[in-house]
């Protein structure tokens, strides 16, 4: 059993411990939201201010130019690329994971013109089953194939019919992790495209877009990556499909020639024709902070972390809190990182875990997540949460309530 010494040493010969300074913590939180939203870096206030204050109070209009705006997306697309295993040119940040799925998918139908299937996960996250048969509504004769969640199902459904697959990266529920090279080997011996959804996985564990093989890739930037509530999302488009993809959200700021302002669009060469609207810059000046807070550390090492974290995490609830059951893998290959527990009572765990200032969330109908975000989070901190989960427990505060009220964000 880890004792209060033994997560001390831990913390003690951790190699990135560091980093937690670059982060603006409340005092005497223990935060494991960070798989829902990210912490606030110590530099990220300073580099708004900036933004409004210097950037557009002073230089006006002039600064799309001067300060670099108008290459925001691809600038920043290049930094995430050295965390989720992407050369440079290959990524763009800019509007939603919803709006870049869509993006994708329609890129993909149009490399396949021929089919109109497309597999996905039965218990994917919501908006990407949302987005698909929101395309299947506009073209009318899309097929929507649903597997899984075994992995085996998942290939079995893909087959010569089959335009394009969509898989998460990591389940957001359980933490279950696919092997998404296999997966793109898969699709692609029969002729599909591959595209991944890595909102629980971009900087939490390992990811090597460029090794898998994946044709397209989405992922959010407010979760570990801590870029702050609603910060733009990332597209990954392979360089091999820049010279002849086209994206269904064709819009001026990916043009080719945005300023001459022409009536006929005509693509921007490579994954810049993947940028639709004007960017939101202020919101690119937080997250271009959190970025910052990778400078300087190794990226391996970080995830290596988060998965030691997970499992101190798992090992201390089987020892102190039986009645909880883990319902993520054990298997550090087969999971993300953050842990599923399962209870009944679920909603009230999470709401006095918070009392106890122990910040979780909850997914319906009955898990409690715990995200261990590696770049800020201590192994002391994992003891801290146990103690507090035994201590909900035990109280079992649910036993003299006649109503579990629920806020809208859980």
């Amino acid at each position: 059993m880890t004792g209060r010494a033994d997560a001390e040493a831990l913390d003690a010969a951790d190699p990135i411990a560091a980093v937690r300074a670059r982060f603006a913590l409340p005092r005497g939180v223990v935060y494991l939201g960070g798989n829902s939203l990210g912490a606030l870096g110590t530099r990220t206030g300073a580099k708004v201010a900036e933004t409004v204050e210097r950037e557009w109070g002073d230089g006006l209009v002039s600064s799309w130019n001067d300060a670099g705006w108008w290459d925001r997306p691809l600038a920043l697309g290049d930094r995430i690329g050295r965390l989720v295993g992407a050369s440079a040119g290959q990524i763009a940040v800019c509007d939603s994971t919803s709006l870049n799925i869509y993006k994708a998918v329609g890129a993909a139908l149009q490399l396949a013109p021929d089919r109109r299937v497309v597999v996905a996960e039965r218990d994917c996250f919501p908006t990407d089953r949302y987005v698909l048969e929101g395309l299947g509504s506009t073209l009318g004769d899309l097929e929507l194939r649903l597997a899984g969640p075994e992995p085996g199902e998942l290939a079995a459904a893909i087959d010569d019919s089959v335009a394009a697959v969509l898989v998460n990266h990591v389940d957001y529920r359980s933490a279950r992790r696919l092997d998404v090279r296999a997966l793109t080997v898969r699709a692609h011996g029969h002729g599909a495209v591959a595209i991944v959804d890595l909102a629980h996985s971009a900087g939490a564990i390992e990811v090597a877009l460029d090794d898998w093989g994946v044709d397209f890739a989405v992922g959010c930037t407010y979760k570990y990556l801590n870029g702050g509530p609603g910060s733009p999302a990332f597209i990954y488009v392979a360089r091999r499909h820049h010279d002849h993809v086209s994206q269904p959200l064709s819009g001026w700021h990916g043009h080719a020639r945005p300023f001459a302002f022409t009536t006929a669009y005509e693509p921007a060469p490579g994954v810049r024709r993947f940028v639709c609207g004007t960017p939101p810059i202020v919101a690119y000046a937080a997250l271009d902070a959190a970025l910052d807070v990778w400078d300087g550390v190794d990226v391996l090492a970080a995830f290596e972390k988060g998965q030691a974290l997970v499992d101190l995490l798992v090992s201390l609830v089987d020892e102190r809190c039986p009645e909880l059951e883990v319902a993520s893998p054990r298997d550090r290959a087969l999971r993300g990182s953050h842990v599923a527990l399962r209870h009944v009572h679920a909603h009230s765990i999470v709401r006095e875990l918070a009392t106890r200032h122990v910040v979780g969330d909850v997914r319906e109908p009955d898990v409690v997540r715990l995200g261990l975000a590696p770049l800020y989070l201590r192994f002391t901190d994992v003891l801290v949460a146990v103690d507090a989960l035994r201590d909900v427990l035990d109280h079992e505060p649910w036993r003299n309530s006649t109503s579990d009220p629920r806020p809208t964000v859980t």
